[in-house]
């Protein structure tokens, strides 16, 4: 419904009348216009400015009504007015109690009151309706083809997207399932021959909810009209932030001292500490400037032979992998996860079932004496044990491995040849990530390396493995 939709121009309206629709529904623009950059209109939309302006010297550069703001609030209080809103959100249980859930649910039903095949009322008009007709198709990778997918072979975006396609296929079967009792559901969404909706919208959905999401001071999570067509720029380049006002109204301000001059771009900040993975994943682009991937996450898995390998899986709520990040001079790593992995019985680590107050059996886990009623707090365990240097190196040894698998499968794939099925976005992005997240997990491992070094020669590791010498000590440990 809603890619044909966009094809055939009716959930589609042109961009030069933004202003208008703004202006009608009580926004601010001082200053700005929003619209494509003169000699760059093949990149879309974005904040203009219409003067030469300074940071400090003009008040916010738009003031958006906290009403206007689409988050679980305003849903939820859309469907005070709306019947068949509510029905959908009160029949998703949990699920309708995110901003996520929310929003999705929300801009399907404005789609589908806008469609000019559905001819009976579906919900009730409200401005975010013509709203969602503004919003550009964005390219980002779960709209990719199979065959610019396998260009990610290697990438953590690969296995980013495998996981967000088969989330996306849960929610959507939930979708229907919990909605299709409701008799408009059923005939306009979900019916054989005459039914409207497909996985691919509720994709297209989400793109436009991932790709434009802020979380704002006092709103959280939520899509912000005018403030969301700003493109991103990193560090010193973003001339200007989002915030809210005492009333709790959305506002776009320049950095004090910032200078803009007329028909400039004005950006603001996506996040500069996300990685060139999830710009990619969320936004569809990273910037020509990005010199490194800043973070990755990989996945750990427990070792079959690992004799308490299906114990750990059941008491651990804690992401299995580690986190890897740019911290300038040298790489550092994060992970809870990775101390459950290298302890075991013969170090203290024990399980046992207890019952609890209605009567069933629960796994839990044990350090020495002490429950582990938070696994994630291992780490704080090990650390007062004679054996910390011991721990730290059997980590690091599997955080090293992992790590080595990645780069062996980014180098068997190397760099493919671009075939004519592929588009230059895709094939520009991937090659760049490909390239930024092998340098970044090379300096890992070398980093890794230099305390593995170190941690051999500490006098715990020497008593424990039973000899001095550092080429037999790292042969043994491995």
């Amino acid at each position: 419904m809603i890619r044909r939709g966009r094809a055939e121009g009716w959930l589609k309206l042109p961009i030069s009348t933004f202003r208008s629709w703004a202006e009608l529904n009580g926004v601010t623009l001082n200053g700005v216009q929003v619209g494509p950059m003169p000699g760059f209109e093949h990149r879309g939309s974005t904040v203009i400015a219409e003067n030469d302006m300074t940071g400090g010297e003009t008040g916010p550069l738009m003031v958006i009504p906290r009403d206007l703001a689409l988050s679980r609030e305003s849903v939820e209080g859309f469907a005070k007015s709306d019947k068949q809103l509510k029905e959908v959100l009160d029949s998703l249980g949990e699920y309708a109690q995110t901003a996520r859930g929310t929003i999705l649910v929300f801009l399907l039903i404005q789609a589908t009151i806008s469609c000019p095949e559905i001819p009976e009322s579906t919900g009730v008009v409200n401005p975010l309706t013509e709203y969602v007709k503004f919003l550009p198709e964005e390219l980002l990778p779960t709209f990719w083809t199979e065959q610019e997918q396998e260009l990610l072979v290697g990438t953590t975006l690969r296995s980013a997207i495998r996981a967000k396609m088969n989330s996306l296929l849960r929610e959507f079967e939930h979708l229907r399932s919990a909605t299709e009792h409701i008799s408009w559901c059923e005939k306009y969404w979900w019916d054989e021959d005459e039914g409207y909706v497909t996985f691919e919208d509720w994709m297209h959905v989400d793109t436009m909810y991932r790709s434009r999401a802020l979380e704002f001071p006092g709103i959280g999570d939520c899509m912000v009209p005018c403030v969301d067509m700003a493109n991103h720029s990193s560090g010193e380049a973003a001339a200007a932030l989002y915030e809210t006002d005492e009333d709790g109204n959305g506002i776009l301000l320049l950095h004090a001292g910032k200078t803009v001059k007329r028909k400039d771009e004005i950006t603001i900040t996506y996040g500069d500490e996300k990685g060139a993975c999830e710009m990619i994943f969320s936004y569809g682009f990273i910037e020509d400037s990005m010199e490194s991937a800043r973070v990755m996450f990989l996945d750990l898995n427990i070792p079959d032979d690992d004799p308490l390998r299906s114990a750990k899986i059941a008491v651990s709520a804690m992401a299995p992998g580690f986190r890897i990040f740019d911290g300038g001079d040298c790489t550092g790593w994060e992970s809870d996860f990775v101390w459950l992995v290298c302890v075991n019985e013969e170090d203290g680590l024990g399980f046992n079932f207890l019952q609890t107050n209605d009567g069933d059996r629960e796994l839990r886990a044990f350090w020495k004496t002490e429950e582990l009623e938070d696994t994630s707090k291992l780490r704080d365990l090990l650390q007062t044990e004679a054996l910390w240097e011991v721990y730290q190196l059997r980590a690091i040894t599997l955080l090293q491995n992992r790590i080595e698998q990645q780069i062996e499968d980014l180098h068997e794939v190397g760099n493919p040849e671009k075939d004519s099925g592929v588009r230059d976005v895709p094939w520009k992005l991937a090659g760049k990530l490909r390239k930024l997240e092998l340098k970044l997990l090379e300096r890992a491992f070398n980093d890794l390396e230099d305390q593995k070094l170190v941690l051999i020669e500490s006098e715990s590791v020497k008593r424990y493995l039973g000899i001095t010498d550092e080429e037999n000590a790292e042969e043994d440990f491995s």
